[in-house]
């Protein structure tokens, strides 16, 4: 069973690792901006880093409720500034935002129980205790 917990620590944590890179480039720090994020410029690199922390702690199984928390504060911010779907005019842009929306609640779900869980036997938390 304690395998488990290692392969879902491990999906879970290499969407946020991969995706963290993706905040560093110019791009990405436009299409925030454009949406109306302020300070863009900081904001998105320094999500960016608060991703790749809280991921990198979550999949080597170190510190992982804090690592967790660190999901929280990165998604919180992301959910409900990027994937406003209900202020979309667009009926396809606005679905597509929907289901951008309902993935990162799910994700928030999934930081919570580990911020309550914990790493699982697999972990260098585990060898802590």
């Amino acid at each position: 069973m304690g395998l488990l917990a290692l392969i879902g620590r491990i999906l879970f944590s290499s969407l946020f690792v991969l995706a963290s890179f993706g905040h560093f480039t110019a791009n990405t720090i436009g299409f925030a901006s454009n949406a109306g994020v302020p300070m863009a410029g900081f904001l998105v690199p320094f999500a960016g880093l608060i991703a790749l922390l809280g991921g990198l702690s979550i999949l080597i199984g170190y510190k992982a409720r804090i690592g967790a928390w660190l999901i929280i504060l990165f998604l919180i911010p992301v959910t409900f500034t990027m994937h406003k779907f209900w202020g979309l005019s667009d009926p396809s842009v606005a679905y597509m935002q929907e289901i951008m929306f309902m993935k990162n609640m799910a994700l928030l779900g999934g930081a919570f129980l580990i911020t309550y869980f914990g790493a699982g036997p697999i972990s260098f938390d585990a060898r802590d205790n």
